[in-house]
């Protein structure tokens, strides 16, 4: 009898485990592109331009630990669970509104800043990254 309800909470861990989805933060690539801002070849075009992007789960957690935020759930309800290449699409989207296309602009990102926040309820939990930066245009 006992093992009869033993199955019903097996399965389940067992379903969560194979069909559950993770979300795990920043991709921080080992080939970077130094820009280097000791010469008078450039102008400061933008500051403070942001962008923000969150990720809805449910029967889960997130966690951020510095600019990666992770999350663990059964099901995504609502965003894309690529956070940080929507935030940083929404950025060029904000600038673009100021400043016009950034079509054939030498443009790059400097002071990058990312702030991460995760909401924990019992049966809902939320991932949302900011992404601030200064934007230069080169001659």
């Amino acid at each position: 009898m006992k093992q009869k309800y033993l199955f019903f909470p097996v399965a389940l861990i067992t379903a969560m485990l194979l069909s559950g989805c993770a979300s795990s933060g920043l991709f921080f690539s080992m080939n970077n592109t130094a820009v280097e801002l000791s010469e008078n070849n450039y102008e400061i075009v933008a500051t403070n331009v942001y962008g923000e992007a969150e990720a809805g789960y449910i029967l889960g957690f997130s966690f951020s630990a510095g600019a990666a935020t992770n999350t663990l759930a059964l099901a995504r309800v609502s965003g894309s669970g690529m956070i940080y290449m929507e935030a940083l699409e929404n950025l060029w989207k904000n600038y673009e509104e100021k400043h016009g296309s950034v079509i054939g602009k030498k443009l790059a990102l400097v002071n990058v800043r990312y702030d991460s926040d995760a909401l924990n309820l019992i049966l809902y939990t939320q991932a949302k990254i900011s992404i601030r930066a200064d934007i230069v245009e080169f001659e």
